[in-house]
């Protein structure tokens, strides 16, 4: 049956500048669905559309879709002029590609599958000013449409050089990613039907990272979901080019520039997780588990795994035949870097291989485990199942009284992490306690005075973290904070000059500075830094002076007048040798924390 008439037109090519900015056929957002009788007009268009017969399902094919159909066109006065009923056989075709009436591409854009309806096309979306057999010219008609079903056709990479056909949907809506393990079955043909590759009957498994066979599978499979079933459509590019393949495992060779023909299903995935974002811990999800919440940091865990080195020796078993499962907190230091950090990303029930670097394991020193020593700076594998969970209570769980407590109990840890050199640990704590008493709307009057208390005081010792750790604006942002409140807190002014002075901003080091001596004279530590501001700025003006007179120099160099040599002279004061002394001691770090009296906040 004839029904081509030309390329389809997009509704929009004829919606002056007022009409509503609509997608080709798309309805108007506002407007409730159709109900069956009822007739609409999709946009300005002119096309009208009346519901038979309701679909299933919410989805509607697009532009570039393969959609199989019945229909029965008509004119006004009810003269047939084509049908696919007659035969009993329906018609399949890509939507866009004017194999039908220009504006029945459109109409179809906006049905579901099984749903049944008349198109109504005025003459510039029907047949125009030319007509066809059984239309005259400028005619409006109508198509009674029921969409069967259609194929998703994908170009991959926008180049027609790999397109996809949807044959059967997949499950939910993940996609495997680079690191993750596919297993996928396939079956690859020439033009002519030749078999030149095929998986076994129980499919292949590999890395998408790592490819397989050529170029298009891994770009499709990426596109896929579990269980997804396709047909592709692969350019000599994306294949074997211009070199083909020889004859390998019983299949014949594939010529030069070959086209190929791909059935490919994903089969299943396992997903492959960067725990550390550096590649040195890889957890593979054997297993889905139970809901959405994971262990997170702070958890009490139970887990049972087994551990190997990279040539199988095993070391160490917990919770397996018969054994006791390991219990541990995440995030405590309980347990090496990488298992802690992989079991806070676990679900209960979860099952997952993880593979540790030295760095996240025993790092370069011997280890003497259960079942085996682990040489220094081993690779580790890990199989392990979250048994059960008991996340630490998130602060909307707790009653203020309980809030205070838990901020109370964070800051203490902290401070106990901070004597013993952990730093960044004990930065974290402070955070988490500030976490818990962070909302002032929540708190009574009696309440206040306490959070206020525990917030500056665990932004000090913040401060004092990142000063540790090299992280100066992070210590200038905590200070701040502290001096949002109050403006002439001594400790915060001198660390956020401590840190000013670490980043070149000796004007604002002196202004804090300034500021502290204002509120505490006589305070001991303040004037060592000043002390030490001080020789910054000679420093500091010593090289702008040498600066200034390379600058000049050159500048002479290029005049033919004679340009007296400027001379700068800085004098500096001289320094008794207690001062010195002094200032030695403001710019060296103490030898243990405790030594330090504004180092952390106890109280």
């Amino acid at each position: 049956m004839e029904v081509e008439k030309g390329k389809g037109t997009d509704v929009s090519d004829v919606q002056g500048e007022d009409d509503l900015d609509e997608e080709p056929g798309e309805e108007i957002e506002s407007a409730p669905p159709l109900k069956v009788g009822e007739e609409r007009e999709l946009g300005n268009s002119g096309i009208k559309k009346k519901l038979l017969n309701n679909g299933i399902h919410w989805e509607t094919p697009e532009f570039g879709d393969e959609v199989t159909v019945h229909f029965v066109g008509t004119l006004l006065n009810g003269i047939k002029f084509c049908s696919t009923r007659d035969n009993g056989e329906p018609i399949t075709f890509e939507l866009g590609e004017g194999k039908v009436a220009k504006g029945l591409d459109n109409g179809i854009t906006t049905m579901k599958k099984g749903e049944r309806v008349l198109f109504t096309l005025p003459p510039d979306f029907g047949y125009g000013a030319e007509g066809r057999d059984g239309v005259p010219p400028d005619s409006i008609v109508q198509f009674e449409v029921e969409l069967l079903s259609w194929i998703t056709v994908v170009d991959i990479c926008k180049d027609g050089g790999i397109i996809k056909k949807i044959m059967e949907k997949g499950e939910r809506n993940e996609r495997p990613s680079d690191l993750d393990e596919v297993l996928v079955k396939y079956q690859v043909t020439l033009a002519g039907g030749t078999i030149v590759a095929k998986t076994p009957e129980e499919g292949y498994e590999f890395y998408v990272k790592d490819g397989h066979l050529f170029p298009a599978l891994t770009k499709a499979i990426i596109t896929m979901k579990r269980g997804e079933k396709v047909k592709l459509i692969v350019q000599p590019k994306y294949a074997f080019g211009d070199k083909g393949k020889e004859a390998t495992d019983g299949f014949p060779s594939i010529p030069p520039n070959s086209v190929l023909n791909v059935e490919l299903e994903l089969v299943s995935f396992k997903p492959v997780i960067d725990v550390t974002g550096d590649s040195k811990v890889f957890k593979k999800i054997l297993k889905e588990g139970e809901g959405a919440l994971v262990a997170n940091e702070g958890a009490a865990v139970t887990i049972s795994y087994i551990a190997w080195l990279e040539d199988g020796t095993v070391f160490e078993r917990k919770g397996v035949d018969g054994g006791q499962p390991l219990e541990f907190i995440t995030d405590e230091e309980q347990v090496i870097p990488g298992l802690d950090r992989a079991a806070a990303t676990m679900k209960k029930g979860e099952q997952a291989l993880l593979t540790i670097c030295p760095e996240y394991g025993f790092g370069s020193v011997v280890a003497e485990r259960d079942l085996a020593v682990v040489p220094p700076s081993s690779n580790l594998v890990y199989e392990v199942e979250m048994l059960d969970f008991v996340k630490e209570k998130a602060p909307w769980e707790l009653n203020n009284q309980e809030k205070i407590e838990a901020a109370g109990k964070k800051k203490e840890e902290g401070n106990i992490l901070f004597k013993d050199g952990n730093y960044q640990r004990a930065g974290k704590k402070y955070d988490k306690a500030v976490d818990y008493v962070s909302e002032d709307g929540l708190f009574q009057d009696d309440e206040q005075k306490q959070i206020k208390a525990l917030r500056i005081s665990c932004w000090l010792n913040g401060a004092a973290c990142s000063l540790k750790l090299s992280d100066f604006w992070g210590a200038i942002q905590l200070c701040s904070k502290v001096l949002d409140f109050e403006s002439y807190n001594v400790k915060a002014l001198y660390r956020r000059a401590q840190a000013y002075m670490k980043t070149s901003d000796l004007i604002s080091a002196e202004m804090d500075i300034k500021k502290a001596l204002e509120a505490d004279p006589q305070n001991r530590e303040v004037k060592l830094l000043q002390k030490t501001l001080r020789q910054l700025q000679v420093e500091s003006n010593k090289r702008d002076a040498k600066l200034f007179t390379n600058m000049f120099a050159q500048m002479s160099k290029g005049s033919s007048m004679p340009v007296k040599k400027l001379k700068v002279e800085i004098a500096e004061p001289e320094k008794s040798e207690e001062a010195a002394a002094t200032e030695r001691e403001c710019v060296a770090e103490p030898s243990t924390p405790s030594e330090d009296r504004m180092a952390v906040d106890q109280s």
